[in-house]
C-alpha cells in the first residue's frame, strides 16, 4: 500500500506530463533527441541543480536505468515548480524534451507498471552499490598518498584522471543524496520509519557530500579545493602572499554568523566582503588576483627560500604604489588629501590594494571611468578607516544588511543607469555625438572638485543621475529647482563636444596649419620681392597679423565647438575660452590697424615711421614672451622648476593662461636627447619640403603670375563674369590652386621618404636582415648555439677549468633541445616532411666524444666531397686538411663520421675483432699526429670502406633477425678484407697478419660471430644518424623547402644577434596574460565548409591544397593516409576527420589557429623552466644523453610555474547562447578547452527570471575551463548591473572579461593572429623591456612586430601583406625611435596591465566615436604619461583580408574610424598638448595621413576643373600664344608642368626600403617589378579612393560602423550588381567624373603636342581607369564573359 506522499509524487509526475503533452499539442514541434546535460535553460540552472541531476542521470543510466528515470522525473518536477507556465526562454522546449526522455525510459519497462513507492529504497540501495563499485575509500586513500608525496612527475596524468574520477563519483553521490533526501522529506510520518534513511547511511552520505566541495573548480590557485594537489601552492612566494592576507587579531572581529570557509583561514578579503557587500565570486577572483600579483612581485625582487613565509616590505610597497598610482595623481590634481598616504602599515596597504581590486572587479562598465573609480575608492576607504577603529566589524553605509550584491546594487548600478540612459540617446549610432554623454564625458565629470557634491552614498536626485529627458525639463523649469545640487554645471557634455564638422581638422592641429600658412605667405612674399628695401620688409612683416588672425579663428572655434558643454564645464575652463577670444580679437584688431597704418607711411626709413616702430616693438615683445615661455617648457632644469612650483599661484595662472589644463595631457615632454633626435628628423623633412616648394613650385610661378595679371584678354570663348576686370583672377586661381594643395600635402610625401631612409638605417643598425636566405643561415649556424645561450638563456658561469671546446659543446647541448623542439613544431604544423625533420634535427647525445654534432642538412654529402679532395690531393697531409677546412662543415662531417664509425663498430663486435679495431684506430690517430696518414693508408679505398659502412648501417637500423645477422657478418668480412688488403700499407698489414689470435679467429669464422646489435633508443639513433651521414649523396642546401619554414628559421636565427634584454629565470620573470576577444567567427572549419562547392565546383579544401601543396603532402604523410583514402573517408558522413579540419583551420583565420599559437607561450615556459633547473652537469651527463624533453615538460613543478606566469583568456561573448542554440562553434570552443588545459573562456551569460509576473534578464560574467572529462567547469560567476554591451561590441567584450586576466603584463591578441614556438621563447626577454631605459618614462606599451601570413593566398593578399608589413616594421620603428610618437595600432602589443587597468582599460568603448577602439589605448597611454615602444626581435603572426571586397570593407572601417578620431577629444588634446615637433609626427602618422590622402584626390579635381576652365574659356590658347610670342618659357612651363602632384610614387619608398633591408637589393627590385606586373599600382590607387570617400563622408555625415569582412578565403565570383552597390558612390561615379573632365580637356584644350597632354594627364587617367575597372580586374573569374554579363 502506497503512502500519501508517494501517491502525490506519482500523480504530480503524471499530471505534469499530461499537461505538457496537451499544451504542446497546439504547437507544431519536431521530435528530437535531447542532450539533457547541455539543454538546461539558464533560468533553471541559476535556481536549482537540475543540470547536475541530469548529468548524474546520464552517468547512472548504464548501471540502473530505473534510478536514471527517478532522477529525470525529479528534475522535471523541479523545472515544473520553478516555472509552471514555461515562460522562461527555452523552458518549454527543455521540459518537452525531458518529457520525451522520461517516456523513452518508461517505455523500456515493457509495459510493467512502475511502483514508485520503491523509489526511496531503490535509491538507498543504489547509493551503497555505486559507492562500493567505485571503491571510494580506496581512491581517497590513494589520492591522499599521492598528494603527500608530491612526486607526480611521471604519473601526473594518471593522478589527474583518478582525481577527476573521484570528483565525478562524489558529485553523482551528492546528487543521489539530494534527491533521496527530497523524496524522503515528502514521505508521511508513518512511512518515515520504514523508508527513512538509516543513520549509518546518512553519515556516509554527509561525509561524501562534504568531500565534493574539496574539488571545487578553481582557476590557478586551488584555495578552496584542498583535495587538489597543485605544486603552485607550495611555492614559498605563494605561501608568503597567503600569509600576508591573513586575518589578524587587531582587526575588527567578524560576526559569528558570517559564513567562513572550511578550507582556508579568514583573510582581509573576508573582512571587505562583509563590510561592503561584494559578490562572493568577485572576492574569490580578486583574492587569487592579488595573491598572484604579490607572489610574482616577490619572486622578481627576491626568490624566497622554502622556510621563508613573509613578503618583503618592498614587495607590498611597490605593488601598492603601482595599483594606487592613478588614485594618488587624481588626489594631487584635485588638491585633496590622499587616503593612501595614511596607509602606513603593511596591513593597511594590503587592505587598500584588496579594496581597489574588489571595486574594479565588480564595476562592470564603470571600468571605463577610471577617475569615477578613484572617487568611489576614496569614499570607501574613508568608510573602511572608520570601521577599523571599532572592535567589531560593521557594514558600510553602502552595504544593505540582507542584500547579496550590495556594492553592485547601491554603488555600481546608479552610475550604470546613467550610462545606459545616455547610450539610449545615441539611437544606435545615428544621433549626433553632441546629443548625449559618452564614457569620456561621464569620467571627466570627476576631474573637478564639483564631483564631491554627489556625496557618499550617492545622491541619486542630483542632475548627474537624472535621465536625459528629466534634465531637459529641469533646464526649462524655474531656476529655483536647481537647489538639487546648487549650480547648473551638470547634465551636459563635459569639457569637449564632438561636433561633426570639418573645422576639427584646423581646431585640433591649428599650430600645424598656422605654421604652414605663415611659411607659405612668407615664401611667396619673398619670391615676389625682387630686392630688399623697407617696402618689402613691410610685406614680410604681414605674417604677424595673419598669425594673430588664425589664433583668433582658433579661439572662435573654441567658443563654437564648446556649445553643449557649457552647463557642465567648470567656470575656469569657460573663462579661459572667452578671455582668449577677447584677447586675440582685440590684439588682432590693434596690430592689424598698426600694420595698415605702417603700410600707408611712405617714408623709406624706419626712424621716420612711428606706426612701423610701434608695430615692431609690440610684435617683438610678444615674440620674446612666446619664446621665453617656450624655452621654459622645453629646457629640462626650468621645466622641473615649474613642475615643483605647482603650488605657486603665479605659475598656476601662467600655465592656465598659456595652455589648456586637463587631468590628462600633462607632462607630455621627452628627454633632451630624444627631443634633439626628432627635432633633427623634422628639420631635414621641413628643409626638403620648403626647398622643394620654393624652388620648384612657388618661384617658377612668380613671373607667369605677373604676366597673367597684366595680360589683356580681348575675348573669352565662354561668357566670363569674374576675371575680365579683375586681373584674370580665375586664371590665377587655376594656376595657383593645385600648387597650394600640393604645398599642404607634400609634407606627407617628404615624411614618407625620410622615414623610409631613417627606418632603413635604424633597421640595419639593429641588424635586421643579416640572415635573409637559407645559404646565410647555413653559413652562420655554428654561431647559433653561443648566440642562443647568450641571448635567450639565463647566464650561468662555467668553471674556469672548462676548456673553450667544452664550452662550445655545452652551448650546443643547451641549444639542441630548443632547436629540436622548434623542428618538431614545424613538423607538427606540416611545414616540413619527416625526412626534412630528420635532416634538421640536432642530436642531443654526443656519446663520449667532446664534439658538436650539427644537423644533417649542414653535413649531407660533405663526406663524399672530402673523399674526392683526399683522393685527388697530391700534397702533404696538412695541405689536404686545410682544403677540407675551407669548406663549410666538411671537417665537422669528417670528424663526426670517424668517431661514429669507431664507436659503433667497437660496440657491435667483441673480443678479437674489437681489439683489431682498437689497434686500427690507434694507428690512424698516431699517423695523423705524425703527419704520415697519407703514407700509411690508401685513401683511394675510402669509397669502398664507406660503401661497406653504408650497407652495414642500413642493416643495423632495423630490428635484428637471423637473415640480417648473416648479412651483417658478411658485410663485416668484406670490410675486413678491404681494410686489410687494400686500405692499410704493407707495414701495417704485416703487423696485423702476425697476430695469431686475430688470424685464428678469422680462419675459424668466429671473428664476427658474436655481435651486440644496437638497441632501440640512443644506440639505434646513433646508427641512423651515421647512416644518413654516409648515405645521402645529394646536397641538402634547399632544406627546408617550404618558404614559410625558411622565413621563420631565418627570422629567428637573425634575432639571436639583435639587441634584447637578458632573460631572467622563469621564476623571476614578469607574469603575463594573453587576451583574445571572440564573437561568432569560425573556430574550426567544419567538414561541410571544406567541401561546399562554389559556382565553379571549387571547394575551400581544394583551394587550400593548391596554394599549400607541400603542406598538404606533409599532412598526408603525418596522418599516414593517401589522398584517395582520405577522399573515401570524406564521403562518409559519419567520420568527422578532426585532423583534416584542424589542418585547414590552421591555414585560415580561425580561433583554433590563434589558440594554438598563443599556447606556445606555455610550451616555451615549460621548456625554459626545465632548462633553468638543469645545470651544466645535467646537460652534459644526463639530458643530452637522451632524456626526454616532453617527459620533463610534464613535471608538475614546471607546469605550476607556467601557471604562475602565464594565463590565456578568450572572451567568447555569446558562448552561452551558442551552447543553448547548439551552435557547432560552441562544441568547437569546448574542444579547444579540452585540448589546452591552461585555456580559459569568459562569456556573458544571460538568465531570464520571472519577477512579479514579468520576465527580466540578468547578465553574468562567467569564466570556465574544461575538466579532465571534457565538461565545462564554471570557475567564477559575477553578476553585472545590466547588459554590458552599451557601446562598441569588441571593447565591451574585452572589458567584461579583463577581470579574469592575471599578471603584470597583458598581450592583446586578435582572433586573426598566430604565434610561433620560437618567438614565444623570447617573451621573457620582451617583458624585461618594461624595466629597460626607453627615455624619460618607463614603457607602458611594448610594440611587437607582426608577420602577415596571408600574403600567399592571392595577389591582392600579397599587396596588402607588403603594405601592412611596411607599416608594422619600418613605419613603427621610426615612430618609436626617433619620433617617440608610436601609438597602439591594434594587436599584438603588450600592455603594462596594472597601469592600464587603473586608467580605463586597453580600449575605449563609446558608441561610434570609438569605432577604432584599439587606437585609443595608445592615445590614452600617451596622454596619461605613458611610453609606447617598438621591438622587432620578436614577431607575432597576423592575418589580413584577401579579397578586394574584404579589403575595401576593412579600409572603409579604418578610414571611417579615422574620421571619428578627427572629432575626438583624444586627438584634440594630443594635437594641443604635444610639443610642436611631436605633434607633426602624430599628425602625419594618424589622421593627417587620411587628410593628405583626401587632399591628393581633391588636388586632381582642382587641377582638372582648372584645366577645363582654361580650355573652355580660351585662356589657355591665349596664354600659350603669348608665351611663344614673348618667348616666355616660365609661363609655358607653369602651364604644362602641373603634373607635379603625381609625385605620389614616392609613397612606395618605405615598402621598397623594407624589401631591400630584409630581402636584399636584387630580391627587392624583383618583388617590386612583379608587384607592378600584377597591377599593384591599380590596387593602391583604388585603395586611395576608398580611404578618401569614407574618411570625408564620416567627417561630414557620420556613418562609421563595424564592417564584418569575413576573413575567409575568396573562392567565388562577385556579381556585377554586388560590386556596383559597394563601389558606385565611392569609385564609379567619381571615376567617371574624372574621365569626363579629361575628355573635355582633350577636346577643348590647346596642348602643343600629345606628349604634353600625356605627361599632364597620365596619372588622372590612371586614377579614373583604376577606380572604374579594379573591382572587375581583381574579381575571381572576372574575365569570363558569361559571369561578367550576369547581374
Amino acid at each position: 500500500m502506497t503512502t500519501r506522499a508517494e501517491s502525490n509524487w506519482e500523480r504530480l509526475v503524471s499530471a505534469a506530463l499530461l499537461r505538457e503533452e496537451l499544451r504542446g499539442s497546439s504547437h507544431d514541434q519536431e521530435s528530437f533527441e535531447l542532450d539533457t546535460t547541455s539543454a538546461v535553460p539558464p533560468s533553471l540552472v541559476q535556481e536549482s541543480n537540475i543540470e547536475a541531476i541530469l548529468q548524474a542521470a546520464d552517468v547512472v543510466q548504464a548501471d540502473d536505468p530505473n534510478v536514471s528515470r527517478i532522477l529525470c522525473e525529479y528534475a522535471y518536477s523541479l523545472a515544473q515548480n520553478l516555472d509552471p507556465n514555461s515562460e522562461g526562454r527555452g523552458v518549454l522546449q527543455f521540459k518537452t524534451g525531458l518529457k520525451s526522455v522520461i517516456k523513452q525510459k518508461l517505455s523500456k519497462k515493457e509495459g510493467d507498471k512502475i511502483d514508485r513507492s520503491l523509489d526511496i529504497a531503490l535509491l538507498q540501495d543504489f547509493y551503497a552499490y555505486y559507492r562500493e563499485k567505485h571503491r571510494i575509500d580506496d581512491l581517497e586513500e590513494q589520492m591522499k598518498q599521492w598528494k603527500e608525496s608530491r612526486e607526480l612527475s611521471s604519473e601526473s596524468t594518471d593522478f589527474e584522471l583518478r582525481m577527476e574520477k573521484l570528483r565525478r563519483v562524489l558529485s553523482t553521490l551528492r546528487v543521489l543524496k539530494d534527491v533521496l533526501e527530497a523524496l524522503t522529506a515528502s514521505a508521511s510520518l508513518e512511512k518515515a520509519a520504514a523508508t527513512g534513511i538509516p543513520e549509518k547511511l546518512k553519515k556516509v552520505m554527509e561525509s561524501d557530500a562534504a568531500k565534493v566541495d574539496e574539488f571545487k573548480a578553481y582557476n590557478i590557485l586551488p584555495l578552496e579545493a584542498p583535495a587538489v594537489a597543485e605544486d603552485i601552492m607550495f611555492f614559498p612566494e605563494v605561501k608568503a602572499a597567503l600569509s600576508a592576507l591573513k586575518f589578524s587579531a587587531d582587526l575588527p572581529q567578524l560576526p559569528e554568523d558570517f559564513p567562513k570557509s572550511r578550507y582556508r583561514p579568514l583573510d582581509l578579503f573576508d573582512l571587505l566582503h562583509f563590510i561592503f557587500g561584494f559578490q562572493v565570486d568577485n572576492v574569490s577572483n580578486q583574492r587569487e588576483h592579488l595573491l598572484l600579483l604579490l607572489a610574482n612581485t616577490q619572486a622578481r625582487l627576491n626568490v624566497l627560500q622554502d622556510t621563508e613565509t613573509q613578503l618583503d616590505e618592498a614587495t607590498i610597497n611597490r605593488l601598492s604604489e603601482r595599483i594606487l598610482q592613478n588614485y594618488s595623481r587624481w588626489c594631487a590634481y584635485l588638491r585633496i588629501p590622499s587616503v593612501f598616504s595614511r596607509a602606513i602599515t603593511r596591513q593597511r596597504k594590503m587592505l587598500l590594494m584588496a579594496l581597489f581590486l574588489l571595486i574594479w572587479g565588480e564595476s562592470a562598465n564603470l571600468r571605463f571611468l577610471p577617475e569615477c573609480l578613484c572617487y568611489i575608492f576614496h569614499h570607501m576607504v574613508d568608510d573602511l578607516y572608520n570601521i577599523l577603529l571599532g572592535q567589531v566589524a560593521q557594514r558600510a553605509k553602502t552595504c544593505s544588511e540582507h542584500v547579496e550584491c550590495s556594492f553592485l546594487q547601491n554603488v555600481v548600478t546608479p552610475i550604470y543607469g546613467v550610462i545606459t540612459a545616455e547610450a539610449a540617446k545615441n539611437k544606435n549610432g545615428k544621433a549626433s555625438h553632441a546629443a548625449w554623454r559618452n564614457y569620456d564625458d561621464l569620467n571627466e565629470f570627476f576631474w573637478s572638485k564639483s564631483c564631491f557634491q554627489l556625496h557618499w552614498p550617492w545622491r541619486t536626485d542630483a542632475p548627474f543621475f537624472l535621465p536625459p529627458s528629466t534634465k531637459r525639463r529641469l533646464a526649462k523649469s524655474d531656476a529655483s529647482q536647481s537647489h538639487l545640487i546648487g549650480n547648473r554645471r551638470y547634465g551636459g557634455k563635459t569639457l569637449f563636444v564632438e561636433h561633426r564638422t570639418f573645422f576639427h581638422m584646423f581646431h585640433s592641429f591649428h599650430r600645424l596649419w598656422l605654421f604652414f600658412l605663415l611659411m607659405l605667405q612668407g615664401l611667396t612674399t619673398i619670391a615676389f620681392c625682387r630686392d630688399l628695401h623697407l617696402g618689402n620688409i613691410k610685406k614680410v612683416l604681414s605674417v604677424a597679423p595673419t598669425f594673430l588672425l588664425l589664433n583668433f579663428l582658433q579661439s572662435l572655434l573654441d567658443v563654437m565647438l564648446m556649445f553643449g558643454a557649457y552647463s557642465s564645464t567648470p567656470w575656469n575652463f569657460i573663462a579661459r575660452v572667452f578671455i582668449r577670444l577677447f584677447w586675440f580679437g582685440s590684439f588682432t584688431g590693434v596690430l592689424t590697424f598698426l600694420y595698415v597704418k605702417a603700410l600707408q607711411e611712405h617714408s623709406q626709413s624706419i626712424s621716420n615711421s612711428p606706426f612701423l616702430k610701434l608695430y615692431i616693438l609690440i610684435l617683438g615683445i610678444y615674440v620674446a614672451l612666446q619664446l621665453f615661455v617656450s624655452l621654459l617648457r622645453h629646457i629640462p632644469p626650468f621645466r622641473r622648476l615649474i613642475e615643483n612650483a605647482e603650488d605657486w599661484r603665479l605659475v598656476r595662472w601662467l600655465k592656465w593662461a598659456y595652455e589648456e589644463h586637463y587631468y590628462v595631457g600633462r607632462g607630455l615632454y621627452e628627454s633632451s636627447l630624444d627631443y634633439l633626435r626628432y627635432l633633427l628628423f623634422w628639420l631635414l623633412v621641413l628643409g626638403a619640403k620648403f626647398s622643394f616648394s620654393y624652388l620648384l613650385m612657388i618661384k617658377p610661378l612668380v613671373e607667369p603670375t605677373r604676366t597673367i595679371i597684366h595680360l589683356k584678354i580681348p575675348r573669352y570663348s565662354w561668357h566670363d563674369f569674374f576675371s575680365k576686370n579683375n586681373h584674370n583672377a580665375l586664371t590665377l586661381v587655376s594656376l595657383w590652386a593645385p600648387v597650394v594643395m600640393i604645398y599642404f600635402l607634400d609634407a606627407q610625401v617628404w615624411y614618407t621618404v625620410a622615414s623610409a631612409l631613417v627606418g632603413g638605417l635604424s633597421g640595419a643598425r639593429a641588424r635586421l636582415g643579416e640572415i635573409r636566405s637559407l645559404s646565410m643561415l647555413r653559413k652562420r649556424f655554428r654561431s647559433f648555439p653561443k648566440a642562443f645561450v647568450t641571448t635567450l638563456l639565463v647566464k650561468t658561469p662555467l668553471p674556469r677549468t672548462v676548456p673553450p671546446a667544452s664550452k662550445d659543446t655545452v652551448d650546443a647541448a643547451k641549444f639542441a633541445p630548443f632547436w629540436n623542439e622548434l623542428i618538431s613544431n614545424l613538423r607538427e604544423e606540416d611545414f616540413i616532411s619527416n625526412r626534412e625533420r630528420d635532416l634538421l634535427f640536432m642530436p642531443t647525445d654526443i656519446g663520449k666524444v667532446d664534439l658538436v654534432q650539427w644537423p644533417l642538412f649542414l653535413l649531407a654529402s660533405k663526406i663524399y666531397l672530402a673523399i674526392d679532395i683526399a683522393v685527388e690531393h697530391e700534397g702533404s697531409q696538412n695541405e689536404m686538411w686545410e682544403r677540407i677546412l675551407k669548406e663549410d662543415y666538411m671537417s665537422c662531417a669528417v670528424a663526426e663520421i670517424y668517431y661514429s664509425i669507431e664507436s659503433i663498430l667497437k660496440a657491435l663486435v667483441n673480443d678479437e675483432a674489437r681489439a683489431w679495431l682498437r689497434s686500427i684506430f690507434i694507428d690512424i690517430t698516431k699517423s695523423i699526429e705524425e703527419d704520415s696518414f697519407i703514407v700509411h693508408f690508401n685513401l683511394k679505398k675510402l669509397f669502398s670502406i664507406l660503401t661497406s659502412m653504408t650497407t652495414l648501417t642500413g642493416l643495423l637500423i632495423h630490428d635484428e633477425t637471423p637473415e640480417r645477422s648473416k648479412s651483417v657478418v658478411k658485410v663485416l668480412d668484406d670490410l675486413y678484407e678491404v681494410i686489410m688488403q687494400d686500405f692499410l700499407s704493407s707495414d701495417l698489414r704485416e703487423k696485423f697478419e702476425s697476430w695469431a689470435v686475430l688470424q685464428n679467429a678469422k680462419y675459424q669464422g668466429r671473428l664476427f660471430r658474436h655481435l651486440s646489435w644496437p638497441q632501440e633508443g640512443e644506440e639505434r639513433d646513433r646508427v641512423k644518424r651515421l647512416h644518413y651521414l654516409i648515405s645521402i649523396r645529394e646536397s641538402a642546401a634547399n632544406i627546408p623547402r617550404n618558404l614559410e619554414a625558411r622565413r621563420r628559421l631565418e627570422f629567428f636565427t637573425n634575432s639571436l644577434f639583435m639587441k634584447m634584454p637578458n632573460p631572467p629565470l622563469v621564476r623571476k620573470m614578469l607574469s603575463f596574460s594573453v587576451f583574445t576577444p571572440y564573437y561568432s567567427e569560425d573556430v574550426l572549419y567544419s567538414k561541410e565548409q571544406l567541401r561546399d562547392e562554389n559556382e565553379d565546383g571549387i571547394t575551400i579544401l581544394f583551394y587550400l591544397q593548391k596554394i599549400f601543396p607541400d603542406e598538404w603532402k606533409n599532412f598526408l604523410e603525418r596522418i599516414s593516409l593517401t589522398e584517395a583514402e582520405l577522399e573515401r573517408q570524406l564521403q562518409q558522413k559519419s567520420i568527422d576527420l578532426l585532423e583534416l579540419r584542424l589542418w585547414a583551420s590552421y591555414r585560415g583565420q580561425t580561433l583554433a589557429r590563434t589558440v594554438r599559437g598563443m599556447m606556445y607561450y606555455r610550451k616555451a615556459l615549460l621548456l625554459q623552466s626545465f632548462l633553468d633547473r638543469t645545470d651544466r652537469g645535467d646537460l652534459e651527463e644526463g639530458y643530452i644523453r637522451g632524456s626526454s624533453v616532453q617527459g620533463n615538460q610534464r613535471s608538475k613543478g614546471d607546469r605550476a610555474l607556467a601557471d604562475l606566469k602565464f594565463t590565456y583568456v578568450v572572451t567568447c561573448q555569446i558562448y552561452g547562447q551558442q551552447k543553448q542554440k547548439r551552435d557547432p562553434r560552441a562544441a568547437d570552443i569546448n574542444f579547444l578547452l579540452q585540448k589546452n588545459e591552461a585555456l580559459r573562456v569568459a562569456y556573458i551569460d544571460i538568465v531570464e527570471r520571472l519577477k512579479e509576473g514579468k520576465l527580466y534578464k540578468e547578465f553574468y560574467s562567467k569564466l570556465i575551463k574544461a575538466d579532465a572529462s571534457g565538461n565545462d567547469q564554471e570557475i567564477y560567476t559575477i553578476k553585472l548591473p545590466g547588459d554590458p554591451k552599451i557601446g562598441e561590441g569588441k571593447p565591451e567584450n574585452q572589458n567584461h572579461a579583463i577581470i579574469f586576466t592575471r599578471g603584470d603584463a597583458l598581450q592583446t591578441i586578435d582572433m586573426n593572429q598566430d604565434n610561433y614556438f620560437e618567438e614565444a621563447f623570447k617573451m621573457r626577454n620582451l617583458l624585461e623591456e618594461f624595466g629597460e631605459n626607453h627615455g624619460l618614462r618607463p614603457p607602458t606599451v611594448l610594440g611587437v612586430r607582426e608577420n602577415v601570413f596571408t600574403g600567399s593566398v592571392s595577389s591582392l593578399a600579397w599587396f596588402m601583406s607588403n603594405q601592412e608589413t611596411s607599416f608594422v616594421t619600418l613605419g613603427q620603428r621610426v615612430l618609436a625611435h626617433p619620433l617617440k610618437i608610436r601609438m597602439h595600432y591594434g594587436h599584438p602589443d603588450v600592455f603594462d596591465r596594472i597601469f592600464h587597468l587603473t586608467r580605463g582599460g586597453i580600449s575605449k568603448a563609446s558608441r561610434v566615436i570609438n569605432i577604432s577602439e584599439d587606437i585609443y589605448a595608445g592615445f590614452n597611454s600617451t596622454l596619461r604619461q605613458g611610453n609606447v615602444t617598438h621591438h622587432e626581435y620578436i614577431q607575432v603572426g597576423k592575418g589580413r583580408d584577401v579579397g578586394l571586397n574584404q579589403i575595401a570593407l576593412f579600409e572603409a572601417k579604418v578610414s571611417s574610424g579615422n574620421g571619428e578620431q578627427m572629432l575626438s577629444r583624444d586627438v584634440y588634446r594630443l594635437g594641443q598638448r604635444l610639443d610642436f615637433i611631436r605633434m607633426l609626427s602624430f599628425f602625419y602618422t594618424s589622421v593627417g595621413y587620411y587628410i593628405c590622402t583626401m587632399m591628393t584626390v581633391l588636388t586632381v579635381y582642382v587641377f582638372l576643373y582648372g584645366r577645363a576652365y582654361l580650355a573652355l574659356s580660351g585662356v589657355e590658347a591665349i596664354l600659350i600664344d603669348k608665351a611663344k610670342l614673348q618667348r616666355n618659357s616660365a609661363l609655358l612651363a607653369a602651364i604644362n608642368t602641373q603634373f607635379l602632384f603625381q609625385i605620389g610614387i614616392f609613397t612606395a619608398v618605405p615598402m621598397i626600403m623594407g624589401f631591400m633591408l630584409e630581402q636584399g637589393v636584387l630580391k627587392a627590385i624583383a618583388n617590386f617589378i612583379i608587384m607592378q606586373l600584377q597591377l599593384a599600382s591599380v590596387f593602391f590607387t583604388f585603395s586611395l579612393g576608398t580611404k578618401t570617400h569614407y574618411f570625408g563622408r564620416t567627417l561630414l555625415h557620420g556613418g562609421a560602423k563595424y564592417r564584418a569582412t569575413g576573413r575567409g578565403f575568396v573562392v567565388r565570383h562577385i556579381s556585377f550588381a554586388e560590386n556596383y552597390r559597394l563601389y558606385s558612390r565611392s569609385h564609379f561615379v567619381k571615376g567617371l567624373e574624372v574621365a569626363m573632365l579629361l575628355i573635355v580637356y582633350l577636346s577643348y584644350g590647346s596642348s602643343s603636342n600629345g606628349l604634353s597632354y600625356i605627361l599632364l594627364t597620365f596619372s588622372s587617367w590612371f586614377l579614373a581607369i583604376s577606380w572604374i575597372f579594379a573591382p572587375y580586374i581583381f574579381n575571381p573569374s572576372g574575365f569570363e564573359w558569361q559571369k561578367y554579363i550576369l547581374i
